[in-house]
C-alpha cells in the first residue's frame, strides 16, 4: 500500500469489494465531513456537504456500480476520495 510505505497506517481498512458501501452509507459517511477532495483521472473537485448539494456530492462520488469510489480517505474532517496525484500531494502529502 503506497500510504503505509510513508509512514501513513490506515486505523480501518474496508474491502469495497466484499463490503459495498453505497449510496445510504456513503452519504453518512460524506455528510459527516467539512470538506471532501474528489479526484477523478486529471482533475479534482471540492466539496462542503453543508452547503453543496447531496446529489452533485453523491454522483462525484459514487462510481458506475453505485459503490463509493476507491480509494477513500478519512483525514480528519476531510475525506480523499477517488485518486489524482497532485491531489494526493496536495492533501495527503508528499507521495
Amino acid at each position: 500500500m503506497v500510504l503505509t510505505g510513508k509512514g501513513i497506517v490506515p486505523e480501518e481498512v474496508v474491502d469495497t469489494r466484499k463490503e459495498k458501501i453505497t449510496e445510504d452509507g456513503a452519504w453518512e459517511l460524506l455528510k459527516a465531513a467539512q470538506e471532501l477532495v474528489v479526484g477523478r483521472g486529471k482533475k479534482f473537485e471540492i466539496f462542503h456537504p453543508a452547503q453543496d448539494e447531496k446529489e452533485v456530492i453523491l454522483k462525484a462520488c459514487l462510481g458506475r456500480t453505485g459503490n463509493l469510489r476507491a480509494p477513500a480517505l478519512k483525514i480528519g474532517k476531510r475525506m480523499v476520495i477517488g485518486f489524482n496525484d497532485a491531489m494526493y500531494e496536495q492533501f495527503v502529502g508528499d507521495l
